[in-house]
């Protein structure tokens, strides 16, 4: 796990995923992410996904820190904590075409593993 990333979900999602969305496992997850930033549980699950995937897709060492600056300012305003009607977020029930090979297991070509990232 790293400081700044897609924050982990349950492994129970993992084949709800849609191709795109399945993309958040290409980086280390982490403490906290650009999605936590701009809404916390306030955001919907797709506007979790895509800023998720833009956090992949533009990752930088300035972009963590700018990330984890946000992050103290919405620790301290508590804003999005929770999502509307829900404890904290709704239970992702998927969104479309999953992420799965012929297999029915989750595409590995949109996932590394992560014991590589570790060592």
């Amino acid at each position: 796990m790293s400081l700044v990333g897609p924050r982990p979900l349950l492994m129970s999602y993992m084949d709800r995923y849609t191709r795109e969305q399945a993309r958040r496992h290409l980086v280390k997850p982490g403490l906290t992410g650009w999605a936590q930033v701009n809404g916390r549980n306030g955001l919907t699950w797709d506007e979790k996904f895509a800023l998720d995937i833009w956090y992949v897709d533009n990752r930088s060492f300035l972009l963590d820190l700018k990330i984890l600056l946000m992050t103290v300012s919405k620790v301290v305003s508590a804003k999005g904590i929770t999502a509307e009607g829900a404890t904290t977020m709704p239970e992702f029930m998927g969104t479309g075409e999953q992420a799965e090979s012929a297999d029915g297991k989750l595409d590995p070509a949109l996932t590394r593993d992560r014991k590589e990232d570790n060592s």
